[in-house]
């Protein structure tokens, strides 16, 4: 516990998982520990190429394209200090278990594609995956899409299991050029854009003198 009781308490970033079709919250996964940086690349969305056409220009398709990098760290050692039940069985499985699962379909998915198959069935819809929330404080709540995920797992107990780990998750944002105005994660973007042009505005413009001219 914090020795200054006023001290405003530590918020973690984390991901919601939930139900494509219901918004229905399926799972909420904490960070263990805050990450020290996030990398975000947006990569623009225009029309013309390099030599475009001059009326296209300006133009813009969409919203760019955002991807976020972030590394984190879980470690069991607090848990096997206190002798943990779960952690000294099996040290940090569940928790890696939980992270890689956002990435398979359920066995029961497999187990009924595969009864469709054998059954004769001559088009099997892909399977359809939770829809994933990257949340890093109430100012982004994302919909997104994991493209990268490794995992290097760097000490284990005596019986092998990991007790330290570092994630590394590479997620593409979904706007509403992925998703419909009408999907829980479209909705979700248009309030994430809607609040980065109202952040946007409180901060004042600068004057032309501070770029060292009167005007344009």
């Amino acid at each position: 516990m914090s020795s200054f009781p006023n001290s405003p308490r530590l918020l973690k970033g984390g991901i919601v998982l939930i139900d494509p079709t219901t918004s229905a919250v399926r799972r909420i996964i904490a960070l263990q520990y805050n990450p020290d940086s996030i990398s975000r690349t947006l990569q623009v969305q225009g029309i013309g190429g390099e030599s475009g056409d001059r009326s296209e220009a300006l133009r813009l398709k969409g919203p760019p394209v955002e991807t976020i990098k972030v590394d984190a760290e879980i470690d069991a050692t607090d848990q096997l200090e206190i002798a943990d039940g779960l952690a000294t069985q099996v040290g940090l499985h569940p928790q890696l278990a939980m992270l890689e699962l956002i990435v398979y379909p359920t066995s029961a998915q497999l187990q009924a594609n595969n009864d469709l198959a054998q059954a004769g069935t001559l088009e099997i819809a892909p399977m359809e995956s939770s829809l994933m929330l990257f949340i890093w404080s109430k100012q982004r709540i994302l919909p997104v899409r994991l493209t990268e995920f490794s995992i290097t797992e760097e000490a284990f107990d005596a019986a092998l299991n990991p007790i330290r780990a570092k994630i590394s998750l590479g997620m593409r944002v979904l706007s509403v050029n992925d998703l419909s105005f009408t999907h829980k994660g479209g909705s979700l973007f248009m309030s994430y854009l809607q609040n980065k042009e109202q952040l946007a505005q409180k901060v004042a413009s600068s004057a032309f003198t501070v770029l060292g001219i009167n005007g344009i």
